[in-house]
């Protein structure tokens, strides 16, 4: 497998309101070419929105692929990552034994995840990343057009 075979995602989340209006959005490259999706909820927090970002790009996979997942959400990448694999052997419980939250989206994501073969990466938010500030921008416009109407 080449370099241009991995897909590379970049999902980022938005919230005006915590909870509140949110959107979602995520920049997917792949071969020299690119697709752009986004999305959002009427009432949310950033963290479902941050999830959702990678949930919505994994799903647009046609078949078992590379992946790279970009994010400035540690939430997600730690959530993924580490912190998973405690909640599944604690049937869905937190350390402090609460229920997780989001955990509907967890399950999705890592079910999503298992399909491919994934990487997880952060990067720091806001800090002129240009896939990530695309993915931002997308993510901010899926507050405005919640059905991911084209931009």
């Amino acid at each position: 497998m080449t370099d241009g075979d991995i897909v590379r995602i970049y999902g980022d989340g938005a919230c005006k309101g915590n909870p509140g209006p949110g959107g979602w959005g995520a920049l997917l490259k792949w071969n020299g070419q690119q697709r752009e999706l986004f999305g959002g909820e009427a009432n949310t927090t950033n963290n479902r929105m941050e999830l959702m970002a990678v949930i919505k790009a994994l799903e647009s996979l046609t078949q078992t692929s590379k992946v790279e997942v970009y994010t400035d959400s540690q939430y997600v990448q730690k959530g993924i990552s580490e912190w998973i694999i405690g909640w599944k052997r604690r049937g869905w419980k937190t350390a402090d034994k609460k229920p997780v939250k989001n955990a509907e989206l967890w399950r999705r994501l890592d079910e999503l995840a298992g399909r491919h073969h994934v990487s997880w990466h952060w990067v720091r938010g806001h800090a002129g990343h240009p896939e990530n500030e695309r993915a931002d921008k997308l993510a901010n416009h899926g507050v405005l057009n919640p059905q991911g109407a084209p931009a």
